[in-house]
């Protein structure tokens, strides 16, 4: 009988006393495996980046980015910022308008107290009675007087400036008091009462160096100041008052600036 010789091992293959689960025996130079590891453990990642890492961002602007390379939640493409342009014009700054309460209650209640009487005087000669004395006489007056005469005149030289004061106040705005100051926002206005703008530029004025005392009148196209130097030139006091209530009348914020005009004197002599 003839034996076939078995083939020669091959270096590759892994050993028969091997442990299950661990793989193939390292090779020569090769570290070995720690105790216990399976052939399941993770492999430590490689140097180079896996297909799963992210990308790089490139140089480039991205399809998010604003036109000014800013990303657009911070740019101006988003709803929350609003683009201004800063040459542009405010919203055109009117007067006040009074609502001259008073010249309406009593303009009313005398049309409201004569109607009512005429009312009642034609409803009662309507009623077969005697009309009124006033009216009697009012009616014989204007039968017998001429037109020329002083009551005429002067009744109708009333009735005409009545008449006129009432459509002075219905075609101006009033509150001459108030200056309106520029608008910041379209929805928001605002007004600075003279009083209060004349007391800021004369507490202005009482800080310049040589100044005793101050009066400011303000206008709505003037502001007249008359200042007291007791000491200092005349000119280099008037020159600081108009600098300084220059940049007072900037800092109030009035729609229509008022011009500015300025008074030094001496106090007077005693004695």
């Amino acid at each position: 009988m003839t034996t076939t010789p078995d083939p020669p091992p091959d270096p590759d293959a892994p050993r028969a006393d091997a442990t299950p689960g661990t793989g193939a025996p390292p090779r020569d130079g090769a570290a070995a495996p720690r105790d216990g590891a399976s052939a399941f453990d993770k492999a430590e990642p490689s140097d180079g980046p896996s297909a799963f890492d992210k990308a790089e961002p490139s140089d480039g602007p991205s399809a998010s980015d604003g036109p000014d390379g800013t990303s657009g939640s911070d740019g101006a493409g988003s709803p929350d910022s609003v683009p201004v342009l800063p040459g542009a014009a405010g919203p055109r700054v009117r007067r006040f308008w009074a609502v001259r309460r008073i010249p309406a209650a009593v303009l009313a209640a005398v049309v409201l107290g004569g109607a009512g009487l005429l009312l009642y005087d034609v409803a009662a000669v309507r009623a077969e009675r005697s009309a009124m004395a006033w009216r009697r006489e009012l009616a014989e007056g204007l039968a017998s007087k001429p037109l020329d005469s002083a009551a005429v005149v002067i009744g109708a030289a009333v009735a005409v400036l009545l008449g006129v004061w009432l459509l002075i106040l219905a075609a101006t705005p009033g509150l001459r008091a108030v200056l309106p100051m520029r608008r910041a926002h379209v929805d928001v206005r605002a007004g600075l009462d003279r009083e209060a703008a004349a007391l800021a530029l004369r507490d202005r004025a009482m800080e310049v160096s040589g100044v005793q005392s101050v009066r400011v009148r303000v206008g709505r196209s003037k502001v007249g100041v008359r200042a007291v130097s007791h000491f200092r030139v005349l000119d280099e006091v008037r020159a600081d008052v108009e600098t300084v209530l220059a940049t007072g009348v900037d800092e109030l914020g009035l729609a229509h600036p008022p011009a500015l005009t300025v008074r030094v004197t001496r106090p007077p002599r005693k004695g």
